[in-house]
């Protein structure tokens, strides 16, 4: 087998007595696009901020790439790691032009400022073009739509060609059509050969696209269940993962989730 593009093996995190994450272990193998899944306050952002280098592990060890946390430059890694999350627009300058959001991401910086070169520039029009979005390039941030900014970022992850990409909650704050095409976009990335591993983030299961193998459920920052989807995406684990009884129904190859009356 492959050694694992991500390990993460035993990983607590514990703040002011809180225990954010508790004794979490997950592997992400090439080929294989996971979706983590778990209500508010389940750990999600906790373990990827653990992932991303920015909350460090109480105990237990993160491997990345091939690399060991703390025993290299997490720096240097998330070059190879694409990360989009709404999060991040609030460290883009209102008035940077599209194309340098893009680019920016091939250096790991929030507000470039380097001097792009023309190879950077003809590699972010590619990766517009991938996510569908053909507006002017020079139109500035502040502009933008939820969704415009949404597929910059997906750009913007793809400059650096990681190995992973992170979609954290990317379908927030989009209307029911801008999601579906946006989703579409995923399919699109995961059906390239040589793509990225994708991870996506949710707590909804009408995100799930059909090209996601593998589940990853947390409930109050323990693993309730982790392996292939027809076996992690069941009424009951998923039941247990938010803390009521619900009903998962499945419509061609899409998830469904409903919450029986009491």
């Amino acid at each position: 087998m492959n050694a694992p593009l991500l390990a993460v093996e035993d990983l607590s995190i514990v703040r002011a007595e809180t225990t954010l994450l508790d004794h979490v272990s997950w592997r992400v193998q090439p080929g294989e696009h996971w979706v983590v899944l778990g209500a508010n306050g389940s750990g999600k952002t906790s373990l990827l901020r653990a992932l991303t280098g920015y909350l460090t592990a109480s105990s237990g060890d993160i491997h990345l790439l091939g690399n060991r946390y703390g025993e290299c430059d997490w720096r240097d890694l998330r070059e190879r790691v694409g990360l989009v999350s709404s999060a991040l627009q609030a460290s883009i300058p209102p008035g940077e032009p599209l194309l340098d959001t893009v680019i920016s991401g091939k250096y790991a910086q929030l507000d470039l400022w380097v001097a792009p070169t023309d190879s950077d520039r003809r590699a972010a029009r590619k990766w517009l073009k991938v996510v569908g979005l053909r507006i002017p390039e020079d139109r500035p941030w502040l502009f933008l739509s939820q969704g415009e900014r949404q597929r910059v970022l997906i750009a913007r992850a793809l400059m650096a060609k990681p190995d992973l990409l992170i979609l954290d909650e990317p379908c927030a704050g989009l209307d029911p059509v801008s999601r579906e095409h946006f989703l579409e976009v995923f399919a699109e990335l995961a059906s390239h050969h040589g793509g990225p591993a994708l991870v996506l983030v949710t707590h909804h299961v009408e995100e799930i696209m059909p090209v996601f193998t593998h589940a990853l459920l947390l409930r109050g920052g323990r693993v309730v269940a982790a392996g292939p989807r027809d076996r992690t995406l069941t009424s009951a684990l998923l039941g247990e993962t938010f803390g009521a009884p619900v009903r998962l129904s499945r419509r061609e190859g899409r998830l469904q989730l409903r919450v029986p009356r009491a």
